[in-house]
Formats: C-alpha cells, structure tokens, sequence
C-alpha cells in the first residue's frame, strides 16, 4: 500500500517528526510512504488545510496513493476538508483506540490528525501507537464482534449514499479557483511521487491542464 503524508503550514515543522513515526512502523509490514510535505525547510511550497483535501483527493482519485495520513492543528479543517471529495473517506483521528475503530468499523481511506492541539511530550509515541492501530490489523473487519455484520452492512450503505451524492471526479476541479488547485499540487516533490504512481489517467490528464 503507498501511503501519503500530507502536512499544512501550521505544521511543517513536525513533518521530519510524523515522517519518521510512520515510516517506522508501515515499512516493516511492506508499506511505502511517500511524503507530499509540506517540508520543514524554508521556502517549502505552502499547504492549508483546504488545500490538503484537494491533493488527497487527487492522489486517492489518482490512484497514486492507496491512503493519506494528513492534518493540522486541530485535525478538523483537515478532515472536512477530505471530506468534500468523492474517492475520500476520511476519519478524525486522535489516538490509537480512534485509530483502530476507524479502520475496522469505518474502513475509510484517510486520516486526519490533530497534530498541535493537545499534543506535547510523547507525541511521536503517540503517532507511533496510532499507526499501529491504524495500518497493523487490516481494516473492515468489524468491531466489537458482535457488531460485525450490522458495522459491514452501514459501511455500504454510507458508500452507496456517498456514491449518489458526489459528482464525478475529477471534473469538479474545474469549478475550483485554480490557483487554489495549482498551489495545492506545487509541492517540490509532486512530479517524482504523483506521476509515476497515478494510475487513472482522466486525472492525470486534468492536472496536467490545471498545471499548464
């Protein structure tokens, strides 16, 4: 499974931080992370959080990503941010025991972490013990156990809701304001992560317009 991080500029500084927490317990279970930033150096592209939605939405849509880990300060914007997007579903996510919860009743494709509020010393543990609930147990399964057939069945009902709901993507980028899509996939390292892993070439072709 390839991984995203995607970090806003609230937070660009912990993203060494949280890349490294990642890293360190997805590689080992055959995972790869490829890290969107933004970066912690000076001058790196800008992300806000409404931003963060629009480029995970591109890379799960893409087929470039299999899942995005992003957030902000408080994880909220981030999360409703994703959630604007058909081909995302995305959790708010706070500690191991939401992580797990999320991936076995929720089965979503991203998360969204609070990444200053509340957060002090033992915040890389904590990020560390989240990915494990998140990424070490599969996810779907159901839970408490005896919940699992009714948690199966709400996840395809919300997935046909939210399949009705949505227009199609990727044509719905057009009707953002393009500068807000452009600085959303000026990242220093789009190009090198994006194309060579995006598969759904209908998305590819638009941000390569968007990006002309």
């Amino acid at each position: 499974m390839r991984i995203a991080l995607i970090t806003e500029n609230s937070q660009n500084a912990k993203n060494p931080m949280i890349e490294k927490a990642l890293r360190d317990v997805v590689e080992p279970l055959g995972h790869t992370v490829l890290n969107f930033g933004m970066y912690a150096e000076e001058g790196s592209a800008p992300l806000t959080y409404v931003q963060n939605g629009i480029l995970a939405a591109v890379l799960l849509n893409g087929g470039a990503a299999d899942y995005v880990v992003t957030g902000c300060g408080t994880g909220e914007g981030a999360m409703l941010a994703l959630n604007s997007f058909p081909g995302v579903l995305c959790g708010h996510v706070e500690d191991p025991l939401d992580a797990y919860t999320f991936a076995q009743i929720n089965d979503g494709n991203a998360v969204a972490i609070p990444f200053a509020l509340k957060n002090g010393w033992g915040q890389e543990l904590n990020l560390a013990y989240t990915f494990e609930k998140l990424f070490s147990f599969g996810s779907g399964n159901g839970y408490p156990a005896d919940r699992v057939e009714p948690e199966q069945r709400n996840k395809k009902i919300l997935d046909a809701v939210r399949a009705n709901n949505f227009r199609p993507f990727p044509e719905l980028l057009d009707g953002i304001d393009r500068d807000l899509v452009r600085g959303a996939l000026a990242g220093e390292r789009f190009d090198e992560l994006f194309f060579p892993n995006a598969t759904d070439e209908a998305v590819v072709a638009k941000v390569r317009e968007l990006r002309a």
